[in-house]
């Protein structure tokens, strides 16, 4: 059985990824190991520090040992803060200290908003406003127009874990806006896998969530297709190539 192995960092919605394998019913392994957050802030020095090498290198052992054919860095905000040029050189890195096809979340949103044959987007954000901006930087370098960029303010992903269903849908509403083709609700802490069926009736178009994306992006680094309508427009009519 195909295998993706994913790093995340420390324990906030984890829990979304063996929901994620249920819900493509048990055609694909996804491993997860908990990478060492260091400090739980959305601030950049702390991030950058979230996302180096030697705490992503530390968990690729044991996710090969399950046998992780490829992985990816499970982390919207600590990829995106180095950067485009940045972002791909983490991912050159943890590609060749697994041995493996590597990607990170904030790569899964640039490719499935590419997927999707979206240009213009809308950012629902838990992340400060400078946070936020950077993530808009990062989806300009990858050829979106960015329409709306909204911030929450939230410091940790302790709390945005405990968001539920009312709080995931009401960010994705106050984030939306009438030009976007697509809504992004880009924060791996965020408990969204249950709720994509109910964020797309909401909003009436396509809204791309962290940890959906990131299995995406891991079926499509394997080239594999399956599709799940459960997870959203992404899951529905899109086709890895």
């Amino acid at each position: 059985m195909a295998s993706v192995g994913f790093l995340y960092p420390g324990h906030s919605a984890e829990d979304d990824y063996p929901r994620l394998e249920a819900l493509l019913g048990g055609a694909v392994r996804l491993p997860l190991v908990h990478t060492d957050i260091g400090e739980d802030a959305h601030r950049v020095d702390a991030l950058l520090e979230m996302g180096s090498a030697g705490r992503l290198a530390a968990g690729v052992d044991e996710l090969k040992e399950r046998g992780a054919e490829a992985v990816v860095w499970a982390c919207t905000s600590a990829s995106f803060v180095f950067g485009w040029e940045g972002a791909h050189e983490q991912v050159r890195e943890l590609s060749a200290t697994a041995g493996l096809p590597a990607s990170s979340t904030s790569f899964a949103f640039a490719h499935a908003v590419q997927a999707l044959g979206a240009r213009r987007v809308a950012i629902a954000a838990t992340y400060p406003d400078d946070v936020a901006e950077r993530f808009h930087a990062f989806l300009k370098s990858a050829g979106a127009e960015v329409v709306s960029t909204r911030g929450s303010g939230i410091i940790t992903a302790a709390e945005v874990g405990t968001w539920g269903a009312t709080e995931v849908l009401a960010l994705a509403r106050a984030g939306d806006h009438p030009d976007a083709e697509v809504v992004l609700l880009p924060d791996t802490a965020l408990h969204t896998a249950e709720h994509l069926p109910a964020l797309e009736a909401e909003l009436r178009k396509p809204v791309l969530t962290a940890n959906q994306v990131t299995a995406w992006e891991g079926l499509r680094l394997l080239d594999r297709t399956i599709s799940c309508p459960a997870l959203g427009t992404l899951f529905s009519r899109t086709a890895h190539s």
